[in-house]
């Protein structure tokens, strides 16, 4: 029950919070698929915020509902409790859909009732939709992945958008996820085992 607290408090917090930077605001992807992006993506790094404080293994499903707003089920591992968390919500389009049929990044989340948080897709790997990097307001920052592990020009790659869109990325926190395997920079070697 604290965790669904916390995503209350926070998207109070997200809705009052700080504007996203000009930069970012002007960088939402003007068109994307959501039957693509539906299904379970891995939060690889993010901006630490409450309502996910100590959680790991965190993930992000997203299913399209009959009214063609978006399912959200969070869903991350607290180590020191030794639980799961889970939250569900619902996105809605921001912006009416494009011509062909795909929608803007701009959405609108919410976990509780009429409070909704922004959620804003600033980048995403397309055609292939393997990685994204997403956004609500100028504290929260997320890089998510179809797989538990991102490689590392990748992760550089959407760090490196994120600091020139204003976000602190000095204060990211990278999240462990089930079965992770910790590479080192720039070191291509799969780890023996004895």
């Amino acid at each position: 029950m604290r965790f669904f607290s916390l995503v209350f408090a926070a998207l109070l917090v997200s809705a009052c919070s700080k504007p996203m930077p000009p930069e970012a605001q002007s960088a939402v992807i003007g068109s994307f698929d959501p039957q693509q992006y539906i299904g379970t993506w891995y939060e690889i790094a993010r901006l630490d915020n409450s309502f996910e404080k100590g959680l790991e293994q965190v993930t992000a499903n997203y299913s399209v509902n009959e009214d063609g707003t978006v399912k959200v089920i969070n869903r991350g591992f607290n180590p020191e409790s030794g639980e799961w968390k889970e939250a569900i919500g619902k996105a809605k389009f921001v912006d009416a859909p494009n011509k062909d049929g795909t929608r803007t990044g701009r959405l609108k989340v919410s976990f509780f009732g009429p409070f909704y948080g922004d959620y804003n897709i600033i980048e995403l790997d397309k055609p292939y939709y393997n990685y994204a990097l997403v956004s609500s307001g100028k504290e929260y920052l997320w890089i998510l992945s179809r797989t538990p592990q991102l490689t590392y020009p990748i992760k550089q790659h959407l760090m490196a958008k994120a600091k020139e869109l204003g976000f602190p990325t000095h204060e990211l926190l990278f999240v462990k996820q089930a079965n992770q395997v910790e590479y080192e920079s720039g070191r291509h070697v799969i780890p023996q085992h004895n």
